[in-house]
């Protein structure tokens, strides 16, 4: 059984795996499909018309079934390799060992954003960018210039006592659970992390920056997290509701997937913490 843990316990030869499989699935091409993916569906997502990925119940499931899917390709070049998960509300500063020259680089310079350490700088020659928003092939962050600092632990306590998982209009303007851990509402979890990393990770192409991998691994822990005060609380809508995908509905892109299938995640994973 898969593994995930805190990337903060990571070994320096778990670091050395994870990095290696992921310049394969690049080298290979297997990467940038999932980057398309993403970024076809951020486009495609929105308040007023059929959702999927992001503002809508689904959000959930579908990372959670994104993320199976891109675990599975990684160990398929390693089968030791687990995706980390990155606690942004303990590992909060730009100087935090993820952002290692050994493991995913730094911030990038002030003139352009381009990341200059670390194996995904562009000088390596690993990491070039052919999904990308404009001509830039390099990745680009901008750690903690987003004007606003990472959520604490008292922010995610505050969301996670939510006892609702969804509600109409299901969309980035519901209440519960789901939408204020995406980050359209409230305290804004999900969305704010992505602005404090800044480049790439701002756009809907954001899976070009290894660390949406790690973060989402972090919303993923805390959907199961949250599964575990509210046992009495499932996802919502179970029926019948337009443009978005109900309890028992198939998911795209996958024909043969629906949200029921994927509450559970210790059918597919365990955290180092269940």
């Amino acid at each position: 059984m898969t593994v995930r843990k805190n990337q903060a316990t990571l070994t320096a030869d778990e670091k050395r795996r994870l990095v290696a499989a992921l310049v394969e699935l690049k080298r290979n091409g297997r990467y940038d499909a999932f980057v398309t993916t993403h970024n076809a569906f951020i486009m495609g997502d929105t308040d007023t018309g059929a959702r999927t990925g992001h503002r809508s119940p689904s959000f959930l499931p579908w990372h959670r079934r994104f993320l199976i899917e891109f675990e599975r390709a990684l160990q398929s070049v390693d089968s030791s390799v687990a995706l980390p998960y990155w606690d942004w509300t303990a590992d909060r500063s730009p100087r935090s060992s993820l952002w290692a020259p050994d493991f995913l680089g730094g911030t990038g310079r002030s003139l352009d954003g381009r990341v200059l350490d670390g194996p995904f700088a562009a000088s390596t020659g690993n990491w070039p960018l052919t999904v990308r928003v404009d001509g830039r092939t390099y990745l680009r962050r901008s750690l903690g210039g987003g004007g606003r600092d990472l959520p604490t632990r008292a922010e995610v306590d505050s969301v996670l006592a939510m006892s609702t998982y969804d509600m109409a209009p299901w969309n980035s303007a519901s209440d519960g659970f789901r939408n204020h851990l995406e980050g359209w509402r409230g305290v804004n979890l999900h969305n704010r992390v992505h602005v404090w990393v800044g480049g790439q990770m701002a756009t809907g192409v954001s899976p070009n920056d290894p660390v949406f991998w790690l973060h989402h691994a972090y919303v993923d822990k805390l959907w199961a997290e949250w599964q575990r005060r509210h046992p009495g609380s499932g996802y919502l809508p179970t029926g019948g509701t337009p443009d978005v995908v109900d309890l028992k509905e198939p998911m795209r892109p996958w024909n043969d997937v629906r949200p029921a299938d994927l509450l559970d995640h210790r059918a597919y994973y365990t955290f180092d913490t269940d």
